[in-house]
């Protein structure tokens, strides 16, 4: 049942407009989703090289090159995933991980800076290679999980990256879901969950047993992010005895809290950043409506305050990597109109020179501004989000796309989006709601969301919809919702439940049947499968609510047009998800087009499959939003 949104909804920043600003070219489809031409910078622990990737056949592959010279070496030359995760494992080696058509089994490769002794680190089929510590001053080994002798859980080993060589170092019970070692390299913590319970497990040395120091149950969290410097306490993001999560410090000898770092009234802080020369927490970073920063070092907050004497306040500025000495950084900027740039900072000199722009091809004034709003939802809560508003275009009667996010435990923040980007070129108002359940709230939000999926959570999207015709930003009868994982289950709701407020869906990667969702997870989720009943539902205790939930069941309600796309190997939605769906929707007779891609899996990695699901995707919205 449909209820009007109840009054006092609000824009926190103004919308937007002149009449005098001109519409943007429409910008080829392809720039908005093509390979950067180099990406993902790092630098050497000794700061004389630079790493990126970079296309190779339409592929990231590695390439490294001197910091003092632009003479590149390709160092892979992969043709059919791309290469997105490496890291330096000393300064004459890079290892990388990849896995094969999108099954996240990922494997360990690595490869010299010459491009010589290329080998795989853990080659066994069917295995996923985890990264427990890249032990940075260690130079020839790393700390790895495996789900090799058990596909749910994780033992943790120490691989020698020259011969190969693995040492396991604890076996995993049955219940360990993560590991941590200290600034020495030495495994000493442990994170266990039993039921919907979760455990912290200490040990003061590797020969000693671990010891459970603290269990709460799950709705209360302690994160333990890193030991202190002299490894005797831990610092940790923790909302035990608050709703917003704060960071504190530790005594792992008994689980008590000793000291609180920085804690915000209204938003959960949960990252920092350290200088391990120095030996001190440096930066403090949470999201508001933006990313916020929060200096504890002085000799930090002068660099940061340096750069933007280069760079300017107009965009985000971070420090994506470093040199062992600290001096030498690759630095990173965006905004909500630009994917940005890379740099290459000397702090001692105070030399900045740019390495590559990002997109030289998008050009910003062309680009629309992501604005946050904030309303109350139809029983009280205050929902945020983000609207982005076509260039050149009066916000009134506006095509729009509700574009609901995955996870569903995560949440949008503000920055580059190139499908918010796309959608707002081609005319349309995007929409996106941090629904109930988005993390970064507090724990009251959080459990909101409670079995609430396709109930409360979709309310409040409807609401937000329902804002924004008010509002008369939003023409009622060109309103599309577009979402993938959760947020293409959200589609798929929002179709069944809320049938005559779309013209039409698009379902990415989404859930339709809950049912068989928890039947098909990945193997290492099956130990926190207790905490997903309580959070979705479970199959048979809650059998009623789950059939009133799961989209498939129905089909019958839906009214609009749905364009589904798949990946075959998805570990987490199962392709069956959308099968099911597709095979109702096609008994109603309602028209569904289907995508399935059989080298992907949960979304579309390779360029030339992005560049049709999007074609697709363009087609479909004008030809069912005029």
């Amino acid at each position: 049942m449909k209820r009007c949104l109840i009054c006092g909804l609000t824009v926190l920043l103004l919308l937007n407009f002149s009449s005098a600003m001109s519409i943007p070219r429409r910008i080829p489809l392809e720039d908005f989703f093509r390979n950067p031409e180099k990406a993902n910078f790092q630098l050497s622990p000794q700061g004389d090289y630079i790493s990126y990737t970079a296309p190779y056949k339409g592929r990231m592959n590695l390439f490294v090159r001197p910091v003092a010279a632009d003479t590149p070496v390709q160092l892979t030359f992969e043709t059919d995933r791309d290469i997105r995760a490496y890291f330096w494992a000393n300064n004459r080696r890079i290892l990388f991980l990849k896995d094969n058509g999108g099954d996240e089994n990922y494997k360990l490769y690595g490869v010299n800076i010459d491009g010589s002794d290329f080998k795989c680190l853990t080659d066994f089929d069917g295995v996923r290679t985890e990264i427990i510590d890249d032990l940075e001053d260690i130079e020839d080994e790393v700390i790895i999980g495996l789900n090799r002798r058990n596909k749910e859980i994780f033992d943790p080993y120490r691989l020698n990256i020259v011969t190969g060589e693995m040492t396991q170092l604890a076996e995993n019970p049955g219940n360990i879901q993560g590991w941590m070692t200290d600034h020495d390299g030495r495994l000493r913590l442990a994170l266990s969950v039993d039921g919907t319970d979760e455990s912290i497990l200490y040990r003061e040395h590797e020969q000693d047993d671990f010891r459970t120091i603290l269990t709460t149950d799950f709705r209360e969290s302690v994160d333990p992010l890193m030991f202190t410097f002299d490894n005797r306490e831990l610092f940790a993001a923790s909302n035990l005895g608050r709703d917003k999560k704060a960071i504190v410090k530790l005594d792992p000898a008994t689980g008590k809290e000793i000291e609180v770092l920085y804690e915000d009234p209204d938003y959960d802080v949960t990252g920092l950043a350290y200088s391990k020369k120095r030996k001190k927490i440096t930066v403090i970073a949470y999201h508001t409506w933006k990313r916020k920063l929060v200096f504890l070092d002085e000799e930090v907050e002068r660099l940061y305050r340096q750069l933007q004497q280069h760079l300017g306040t107009k965009y985000e500025i971070s420090l994506t990597a470093s040199n062992k000495e600290e001096n030498k950084f690759i630095v990173r900027t965006y905004s909500d109109r630009s994917l940005g740039s890379y740099y290459y900072y000397d702090f001692e000199r105070d030399y900045l020179e740019k390495i590559t722009d990002l997109s030289p091809w998008l050009h910003e004034e062309e680009l629309a501004e992501m604005q946050p709003i904030e309303f109350q939802s139809r029983d009280g809560l205050t929902i945020h989000g983000y609207l982005t508003l076509p260039v050149g275009r009066e916000p009134k009667n506006l095509p729009v796309v509700v574009n609901p996010h995955g996870g569903p435990w995560a949440r949008d923040v503000w920055g580059y989006d190139s499908e918010v980007q796309f959608l707002a070129n081609r005319g349309y108002a995007v929409l996106q709601i941090n629904f109930r359940g988005s993390t970064g709230y507090g724990r009251k939000f959080w459990e909101a969301s409670f079995k609430q999926w396709g109930r409360k959570m979709q309310d409040d999207i409807t609401d937000g919809v329902n804002w924004l015709i008010k509002q008369g930003i939003a023409d009622p009868k060109r309103i599309a919702i577009y979402g993938g994982s959760y947020g293409g289950y959200a589609v798929l709701a929002g179709l069944c439940f809320t049938p005559d407020l779309y013209c039409c869906g698009i379902d990415y990667v989404g859930v339709s049947n809950i049912f068989t969702l928890l039947q098909t997870i990945p193997p290492y989720w099956r130990p926190v499968l207790e905490m997903m009943y309580e959070k979705i539902g479970h199959p048979e205790k809650d059998k009623e609510l789950l059939m009133q939930i799961s989209p498939v069941f129905h089909a019958d309600k839906i009214k609009a047009p749905l364009l589904i796309a798949q990946g075959a190997n998805d570990p987490r939605v199962n392709k069956n998800e959308s099968d099911q769906m597709v095979e109702a929707m096609k008994k109603r007779g309602v028209e569904v087009e289907y995508i399935v891609k059989d080298n992907e899996g949960h979304g579309f990695q390779n360029e030339e499959n992005r560049f049709e699901f999007y074609r697709a995707m363009e087609k479909f919205l004008e030809k069912h939003m005029q």
